[in-house]
C-alpha cells in the first residue's frame, strides 16, 4: 500500500490541469482560493469580539477551526439548539459535545483513508444543517435572522452547485477551457462562513440568550452592498 504521503498519492484530483502554472502547485487556483479561509477566519475572530465576551469564548474556536476546516463539527457543539439534540442525551450540551468531538475526530481519520467518501460526507452534513436552519426560519419572526438564513441558503446552493458541477461534468468544463468551479466554491464557501456563523448565533440566543438583543452589522460599513456580517450584543432595555 503506497504511502498517504507520497508524490501525488492523492485520490482527489478536480478538473483544474496539474502543473499548468508552477512545477511546484499541482492544482494552481485550488489552492490559492483557499486564501480566504485565512483572512475571513481572523478577521470574523476580530468582529465578534463582543460577542464572544458577553457569551462564549468558544466562538474564537470556531474561526480558527475554519481555517482548518474542523468549522461544522465546533459549530454543532457550540450552536445547535438542544431542542436538536439525540434524545438519549436529555439536553446536556456538555455529553453531546462530546459526541461530536468523537465523531469529528473518527471522521477525520476517515479522511485519510478514503478522502474521496469524506467530501461527498461532509455536503451530506451540511443537508443536516440546511434541514435545521429551515425549520428556525418557520418559527421566528426576526428579520435580521430570515434574512441571514435565505443568504446563507443561497450562498450554500450556489457554491454546492460548483462543487458538483467541477466534479460530474469535468469534461465538458475542459472542453471549453474552464476550470475553476472548484476554485469558486473555494471562494463561495469562504463568504457562507460568516453568514453561517451569525446565522447559528442568532439561532442560539433565541434559545440561550433571552435577556440579550443582538443588532447584525456589517463590515466594513452597514451602508455597503456587500460585507461580512456580525453581531452586536445589547442588554434587554426592558430588565
Amino acid at each position: 500500500m503506497p504511502s498517504i504521503l507520497a508524490y501525488q498519492s492523492s485520490e482527489v484530483d478536480w478538473c483544474e490541469s496539474n502543473f499548468q502554472h508552477s512545477q511546484l502547485v499541482a492544482e494552481f487556483f485550488n489552492t490559492f482560493s483557499n486564501v480566504p479561509f485565512f483572512v475571513f477566519g481572523p478577521l470574523m475572530i476580530f468582529l465578534m469580539r463582543p460577542y464572544a465576551q458577553k457569551h462564549s469564548r468558544h466562538i474564537y474556536g470556531v474561526c480558527v477551526l475554519f481555517m482548518v476546516i474542523w468549522l461544522l463539527g465546533s459549530g454543532y457543539g457550540i450552536w445547535l439548539p438542544r431542542c436538536y439534540f439525540p434524545a438519549f442525551l436529555r439536553g446536556n450540551r456538555l455529553q453531546f459535545i462530546r459526541l461530536v468531538f468523537i465523531t469529528t475526530m473518527v471522521s477525520t481519520f476517515l479522511s485519510f483513508l478514503r478522502p474521496t467518501v469524506n467530501a461527498y460526507a461532509l455536503n451530506s452534513i451540511a443537508l443536516h444543517i440546511l434541514y435545521i436552519v429551515c425549520q428556525e426560519y418557520k418559527k421566528t419572526s426576526n428579520k435580521d435572522l430570515r434574512r441571514m438564513i435565505e443568504v446563507s441558503v443561497v450562498l450554500w446552493a450556489i457554491a454546492l452547485s460548483s462543487w458538483i458541477s467541477d466534479r460530474l461534468l469535468c469534461s465538458f468544463w475542459q472542453q471549453i477551457h474552464f476550470f475553476y468551479l472548484h476554485s469558486i466554491w473555494h471562494v463561495l464557501i469562504s463568504i457562507t462562513f460568516p453568514y453561517g456563523m451569525v446565522t447559528m448565533v442568532l439561532v442560539d440566543a433565541r434559545y440561550e440568550m433571552p435577556g440579550e438583543t443582538l443588532k447584525v452589522r456589517y463590515w466594513p460599513r452597514d451602508t455597503w452592498l456587500v460585507g461580512l456580517p456580525y453581531v452586536e450584543v445589547h442588554g434587554d432595555k426592558n430588565c
